[in-house]
């Protein structure tokens, strides 16, 4: 009942995900009320539309309720001065999420094998009054490949991926802390969410959280042509 969800305001489509359980912590429903997704898509018409929107480059910016499933499943790791790596940053939108979740001497940085996404990504963030942020460094938008993670900003407290891989990418794996959480979707043409915990001693276990189709995470010229 996710897509139904859809409202003529952020705040109103806040409201719906959690009237719909997909919200349930304080914490996530007021960071994602924060945040006006308006500022992260192309078409400003849909934007508190509860479904996936293509912001160009063959990528997509995920419909909000599942960011809303990706911050309630990273939350515990999402504490005050967290680090967070978000894999397949696009439009932006979810790096201004979770950095309101880690607060102030938290850090954030998204990653995106396409330029031109990270470009516009930062010029989104900053019309979202995130320009102090980017300027120390708090949040860092970075052109690279995703699959490969970052390894000069980890380790990583949560990290999530918002395109499907294969199989998860031993990078982000390794480069997650102990401990540590990834939200990631994994599979070919079957898709799942795991979430992936890393324990204290490095010890890792995977859950399966639910089926989705995600565009694929690949490389930058497969990913324009898909």
């Amino acid at each position: 009942m996710a897509w139904r969800c859809s409202g003529a305001t952020n705040a109103e489509l806040i409201a719906n995900l959690r009237s719909k359980e997909i919200l349930h912590s304080d914490r996530v429903a007021k960071a994602m009320t924060t945040v006006d997704r308006a500022n992260y898509v192309l078409d400003k018409e849909d934007a508190y539309e509860d479904s996936p929107q293509s912001i160009g480059h063959g990528a997509t910016i995920s419909a909000p309720h599942m960011h809303g499933y990706a911050s309630e499943h990273l939350l515990p790791y999402l504490n005050p001065g967290a680090k967070v790596l978000d894999v397949g940053s696009g439009s932006g939108y979810l790096a201004a999420v979770l950095y309101h979740l880690v607060g102030e001497g938290g850090k954030v940085v998204g990653i995106d094998h396409i330029p031109e996404l990270v470009d516009w990504s930062v010029e989104n963030l900053k019309k979202d009054g995130l320009g102090k942020v980017l300027d120390s460094k708090e949040i860092e938008m970075i052109a690279g490949d995703g699959r490969l993670g970052y390894a000069a900003g980890g380790p990583y407290d949560a990290i999530h991926v918002g395109a499907a891989a294969p199989t998860v990418p031993p990078a982000l794996l390794e480069q997650l802390a102990s401990p540590g959480r990834m939200f990631i979707p994994v599979g070919n043409f079957m898709q799942s969410i795991e979430q992936i915990d890393k324990d204290e001693n490095g010890n890792v276990t995977t859950k399966r959280i639910m089926a989705v189709r995600y565009v694929p995470l690949t490389d930058r010229d497969k990913q324009v042509d898909f």
